[in-house]
């Protein structure tokens, strides 16, 4: 790999890491969006909840002062009694029925599914630009870009399943929750989609072979003609 090549590359790598980690942080954390009742008046108990691709957690707040930002229930960071389930968990019986109804369950199994996805396109992407790093090796740099697109494209599928999810749960008659904010584990999975699926353009860009600067560039790297 040339030198100017190799820069570039390391670069993007720098990069590619911070898209991963916020990558990460969004798939294991639960803050993807914060949900809360309409607060009328103050002295009550309200129960806010937050969710993310595999549990959701609610919290009882007592509020003694108003929100600041609205008429919600908190802020969440209000002291209070919090419990917290997997999805999993809801699978027999009336409570799963409710649950489809408040959480839209299969949403967040749908994208929780294609975040794996994402997870495995990094991971291969990963290994295709480590390998790239070799003597010899720069058509692994293809393979790593078009990986890293995938996972991109990936996670911003779950980014809007996540959202659709939440519009539901806020339109429906059958849930407590009248206000709503995307949190901050959101906010990772963005700029996860946004860095990683840049990358993976770059590295593409990088990949392609050098373009000759004037047509006498060709002709001049050309072999030599035997002469008889």
């Amino acid at each position: 790999m040339l030198e100017d090549k190799k820069t570039k590359v390391k670069i993007t790598f720098l990069v590619i890491l911070v898209g991963i980690s916020s990558m990460l942080a969004a798939v294991v954390t639960d803050h993807w969006a914060v949900l809360s009742p309409r607060v009328e008046r103050l002295n009550i108990t309200c129960e806010t909840a937050h969710f993310g691709l595999w549990r959701l957690c609610k919290k009882s707040i007592y509020i003694v002062e108003e929100d600041p930002q609205g008429k919600g229930c908190g802020p969440i960071s209000l002291p209070g009694v919090k419990n917290c389930s997997y999805f999993k968990h809801f699978t027999s019986g009336e409570e799963a029925e409710v649950f489809e109804v408040k959480t839209q369950k299969e949403y967040n199994i749908s994208a929780a599914a294609i975040a794996i996805f994402s997870l495995a396109f990094m991971t291969l992407g990963s290994l295709c630009l480590l390998g790239a790093f070799g003597k010899g090796r720069d058509y692994l740099l293809r393979p790593a870009g078009m990986f890293f697109a995938f996972a991109g494209l990936c996670i911003v599928i779950s980014v809007e399943i996540m959202r659709q999810s939440v519009k539901r749960m806020i339109d429906s008659d059958e849930t407590i929750w009248m206000e709503y904010y995307y949190s901050w584990s959101f906010a990772c999975a963005c700029a996860a989609f946004t860095l990683l699926f840049l990358s993976g353009i770059s590295l593409l860009i990088i990949s392609m072979p050098h373009m000759p600067r004037n047509p006498w560039e060709t002709c001049m790297d050309a072999e030599p003609e035997p002469i008889d």
